[in-house]
């Protein structure tokens, strides 16, 4: 099976996400010690994000920012001073805290505000700036846990809070907001005081947030979290309590609707799997009816789920993880062919517009990273097929367009090859790149100069070009066997069309240069009513540069492919 067909419609540019997390965008104290607390690392504010910042996100060919940790986590700074309850150090991750660890739903996170009482102001000016700069914004929603200490000081008036009335002598009922250990106090194995006058308690304990249902946590664990209850008794089968709506769903709705209200473009919705798919079903149209327009992107992990969540969860998107990102990374550290990329197109061949592909996020290791990679130059090829294979939305992490490596030992954050999402920090690549909010480009290598150059021309381009935006898909691999000239373990190739236009895409994994010939199918031409042509200008997208092609079913194209790059051939048939 070699094709796929995208519905028509022009109304929207391909989307294009550029997610940055928050705190460490705007980061340049440049000290960086180990373990450090903000006095002595710094952490960026939302302020940092200026008409230039978001000029220059934009001009990399981003159509929508991801702001990640925008909403009040758990941290081991004090906020006291601003009626902000202190978080005990022993369910805090880092220094920092995790973004992922919600203390108040309703509020935005201090470190990222210039003015600490005015943080929610800053955080709407934040979402009018976007706006200005063409972008829209998507915000991150947790709804599977919470932070062990959660409580919202700023919730709306006549709004209960989690947990507020829940009966904690009850292991489950679906009128509570949390599952509950009764008779047990949560224990773990570690040090649950880390230097505080008192240890941690909780008792009766709760379910940790990765469905750990004992009073006892692993350092592993995400123990920093409590699992929120949608009316799900785990301990009986899994069965369902949905009527009467349970609480939890109305509480979350809520949510949804206040920073829906914000003017943000979209949400999205962590570990979205680990809720019941009903919940997203009742909860989302809702959403959408009062703000139309809206996307809701899934993190999910589940191929077998993957319909279910799109059909009855009403997602417009799901990470596509398991299969793309899986696969392009295999290839592109040579332990697996170029052909299995079409077999992994071909797994959700159903659903392709509703996938979101990616090649970082913060959750993995960095492409250049020693645990990846280990070269930033290895991530031109993956990038054209991640980006340029479908309609389907594309996303890039924050300094991955300036080959950031994610080596450094933060501190919670060992040298993993991630970027901490636990300490304060400051992220070279972002910080040289920033320059102190100039820009200018003085402080990047000239390697990391044109490998952001690489990047934006490809964003731009998906974006853009009709064929590559809306186009149909038409996977090569199956014209072109090993051979002296193409190689389908390191080369793969495709097309895309739009009414007479093609674009041919070649992707080269290989670390050599390769004279290849590209066959195309005698279908191809037939299926779109194209005239196949002996000679025809194309116009090499990457470059600029044009040159007189053969393209046509009955010679092969004839191009040379750098190493580790690729070509974009651009034809207008007859």
């Amino acid at each position: 099976m070699a094709m796929q067909t995208f519905p028509q419609s022009m109304d929207n540019d391909k989307i294009i996400i550029y997610q940055v997390f928050t705190r460490l965008f705007g980061a340049d104290a440049g000290t960086n010690i180990h373990n450090g607390d903000k006095s002595t690392n710094g952490c960026g504010t939302l302020a940092d994000f200026t008409p230039k910042a978001l000029g220059e996100i934009k001009k990399l060919g981003a159509t929508h920012i991801w702001p990640t940790g925008i909403i009040e986590h758990a941290t081991q700074t004090d906020y006291s001073a601003y009626g902000i309850a202190r978080d005990h150090r022993a369910i805090v991750k880092g220094k920092a805290g995790s973004a992922y660890a919600i203390k108040d739903y309703y509020d935005v996170d201090p470190d990222l505000a210039t003015s600490v009482p005015a943080r929610m102001k800053e955080f709407e000016r934040f979402v009018a700036r976007t706006h200005r700069a063409g972008l829209k914004m998507i915000l991150d929603f947790v709804p599977n846990h919470v932070a062990r200490q959660y409580h919202s000081d700023v919730c709306p008036e006549g709004t209960d809070d989690l947990g507020a009335t829940d009966d904690c002598t009850k292991a489950f009922s679906p009128a509570n907001n949390f599952y509950y250990i009764p008779g047990q106090r949560f224990t773990a194995d570690f040090d649950l005081q880390q230097g505080e006058p008192q240890p941690y308690t909780e008792e009766p304990a709760r379910a940790t947030g990765n469905d750990n249902f004992s009073a006892f946590a692993h350092h592993d664990d995400w123990y920093e979290t409590i699992k929120l209850n949608y009316g799900v008794d785990y301990a009986n089968g899994r069965t369902n309590h949905f009527d009467p709506v349970p609480s939890t769903w109305h509480k979350m709705l809520d949510i949804l609707l206040f920073w829906a209200s914000k003017g943000i473009d979209g949400f999205r919705c962590d570990m979205a799997e680990m809720v019941p798919v009903e919940f997203w079903g009742w909860a989302i149209p809702q959403v959408k009816k009062k703000h139309p327009g809206l996307i809701f992107i899934a993190e999910i992990y589940n191929p077998d789920a993957y319909r279910t969540y799109i059909n009855t969860g009403k997602f417009d998107f799901l990470y596509d993880k398991v299969g793309l990102y899986d696969t392009l990374r295999a290839v592109t550290c040579h332990h697996s062919n170029a052909t299995a990329i079409t077999q992994c197109w071909q797994a959700v061949d159903d659903i392709r517009d509703h996938m979101l592909n990616f090649l970082e996020n913060h959750d993995e290791q960095r492409l250049a990273s020693d645990f990846f990679a280990g070269d930033a130059e290895k991530g031109r090829a993956p990038l054209l097929v991640s980006a340029c294979m479908g309609r389907n939305p594309m996303m890039i992490y924050f300094g991955q367009e300036l080959g950031e490596r994610g080596m450094d030992d933060e501190g919670f954050s060992g040298r993993d090859g991630r970027t901490t999402i636990f300490d304060y920090w400051t992220v070279s690549t972002i910080s040289r790149w920033r320059n102190k909010g100039k820009f200018d480009g003085q402080k990047l290598t000239p390697q990391e100069t044109a490998l952001q150059q690489y990047y934006a021309r490809v964003l731009n381009l998906c974006s853009k070009e009709a064929a590559l935006a809306h186009g149909d898909f038409f996977d090569l691999m199956y014209v072109n066997p090993q051979g002296p000239h193409f190689n389908p373990r390191r080369h793969y190739a495709f097309a895309r069309r739009q009414g007479k236009e093609v674009v041919l895409v070649i992707a080269n994994f290989d670390t050599t240069d390769a004279d290849m010939h590209v066959g195309l199918p005698k279908h191809l031409f037939e299926l779109y009513g194209l005239k196949p042509a002996k000679r025809i200008k194309a116009t090499e997208l990457l470059t600029g540069s044009s040159k007189t092609i053969a393209f046509s079913h009955e010679c092969p194209v004839e191009v040379h492919v750098p190493a580790l790059g690729g070509v974009m051939l651009k034809v207008q048939l007859k």
